[in-house]
């Protein structure tokens, strides 16, 4: 029997965040972004960047989890980024005070698919909840990629709904269009019946 669970990120998991990003994007966005974008993406400057939010994040509740799935052997099999919402989080156009304080914004969200439908992202939702109530968040936005029919159906499935903003990424000279989800941070964590 399989077990999963989640943890913060070690300095050391930042070349496997990186490898797990690239997997799940060419996996999962082969038809949402352009393919030689894809095939271009540098693995070592991804985990040079997951070095940096995991040893030096900007702040105390900006976090980098990861999902662990344990059998014989420990493997990493996804992970979670999240913040207070920045001026990334605001759609385009959108004034500043559009997000106020409190609002946390998940900038990263995944599990690769080799690994899916076994909690992992579910685990790791709630453990960001858990870490956003902490904080004093109250609120939480996440941009998806309008053809990602498979991360806004899982956003919704947990109460996450479009909050009406809506922008266009340019990869490459190709827009590609995203919607923002927020739902309301719990005041008191879920309980099982």
């Amino acid at each position: 029997m399989a077990l999963g669970y989640v943890r913060p990120a070690r300095p050391e998991d930042a070349g496997e965040i990186a490898r797990l990003q690239l997997a799940t994007w060419r996996a999962a966005y082969r038809r949402i972004l352009p393919r030689h974008v894809l095939d271009n993406l540098d693995e070592a400057y991804l985990a040079r960047r997951w070095s940096a939010a995991v040893q030096e994040p900007p702040s105390g509740a900006h976090r980098v989890l990861v999902a662990v799935e344990q059998a014989e052997q420990s493997y990493l099999v996804g992970f979670a980024a999240s913040g207070p919402a920045d001026a990334e989080a605001l759609a385009p156009s959108e004034p500043a005070e559009a997000l106020a304080d409190g609002v946390a914004a998940v900038t990263d969200l995944l599990v690769e698919p080799r690994w899916g439908r076994r909690g992992h992202g579910s685990r790791l939702l709630a453990a960001m909840v858990d870490h956003w109530r902490e904080d004093g968040f109250t609120h939480a936005v996440a941009w998806a990629f309008d053809a990602d029919a498979a991360t806004r159906k899982f956003l919704t499935s947990t109460g996450w709904e479009p909050d009406g903003a809506a922008r266009a990424l340019d990869v490459d000279d190709m827009l590609v269009p995203q919607v923002r989800l927020h739902v309301g941070v719990p005041t008191e964590p879920a309980t099982s019946s």
